[in-house]
């Protein structure tokens, strides 16, 4: 959904070889290298995975799962297979941001969302008879980043009322949630905006999950930082190497993206690694989709999509 690199050479992705043991669900890989007919080629995962520190063992077992679970069909064995995405298995990537907020985000970057001053806030009393529902209304409510001020009552500088409600209807909750808006919040015994926020959100935590972001966006081209090798041989190595790299950025970008609450920038310490992470993305991207030949992972168009 859902982010300087330096002139790239070579297979020019903009980021940096990830290192074996990235921390890449082995899950994401299978979904991430889904091209825009719906396939994935046996091959390109296992060298992919093989890359990002996955053993062959770890793919089989992935696959099998995605199998059983219908979400993929598979034609063939090991690296002469290819999988067939299922009908209704969804069109995006797992445990990734909605393209909405990932645009909403580069906006305030751009200073194109500027804060009005407005707080939103929201209060819902649901009996422990209805616990599943209250917990999926407190979780839809933290997931849109609103910060829990204290019991049953959350508060964000964001405009998300439209999709609480719809949650809350979803549930069966309308009238047990509350919204409302103030330009005149004490939290705390505090009413400033930026010491508000700096006490109800996680910022030294949300923007050191930024670091592994950055760092790929703007690391050296090719496998450890060399160039990939001429011939046949050597364009497969590039090709699976320049995946693999985007893999680890899709993954980075959204281990970054997911719990920020995406606060206004002027409630934010200047300068935000937020803002640099994504702009070196986007640039990382721009050079990843260039690269990227006819046919291949969707990944590429849904992330430049994204960030453009």
């Amino acid at each position: 959904m859902s982010g300087a690199t330096a002139d790239t050479a070579g297979t020019g992705t903009g980021a940096a070889a990830p290192a074996a043991g990235s921390g890449v669900p082995t899950r994401m890989v299978v979904h991430a290298l889904v091209r825009e007919d719906g396939t994935v080629d046996g091959g390109e995962l296992y060298a992919v995975a093989g890359l990002l520190g996955m053993s062959d063992q770890q793919v089989r077992l992935c696959v099998k799962r995605l199998e059983a679970e219908g979400r993929f069909a598979v034609e063939g064995r090991g690296r002469r297979a290819v999988l067939r995405m299922a009908a209704g298995a969804g069109p995006g990537l797992p445990a990734v941001p909605e393209v909405e907020f990932v645009r909403h985000a580069y906006r305030q970057d751009r200073g194109l969302e500027p804060w009005d001053g407005t707080w939103h806030a929201f209060a819902f009393a649901v009996p422990e008879s209805s616990r599943a529902a209250r917990d999926s209304l407190r979780d839809a409510l933290t997931g849109l980043g609103a910060a829990p001020v204290q019991g049953g009552l959350y508060v964000t500088p964001n405009a998300i009322g439209p999709y609480v409600r719809g949650h809350a209807a979803e549930l069966g909750l309308p009238e047990a949630l509350t919204c409302l808006t103030t330009r005149d919040l004490e939290v705390g015994g505090t009413a400033d905006p930026v010491a508000v926020a700096a006490r109800l959100w996680p910022l030294p935590a949300i923007a050191a999950r930024y670091e592994p972001l950055l760092r790929l966006s703007a690391g050296p081209d090719g496998p450890d930082g060399q160039e990939g090798q001429g011939g046949q041989g050597g364009d497969r190595a590039a090709g699976a190497a320049a995946l693999a790299r985007a893999v680890a950025l899709a993954t980075a970008f959204s281990a970054a993206m997911l719990p920020d609450p995406l606060l206004p920038p002027e409630l934010l310490p200047r300068p935000w690694p937020g803002a640099a992470a994504r702009a070196a993305a986007a640039r990382a991207w721009d050079r990843l989709r260039a690269d990227a030949p006819a046919g291949g992972p969707r990944l590429f168009r849904l992330y430049a999509e994204a960030a453009g």
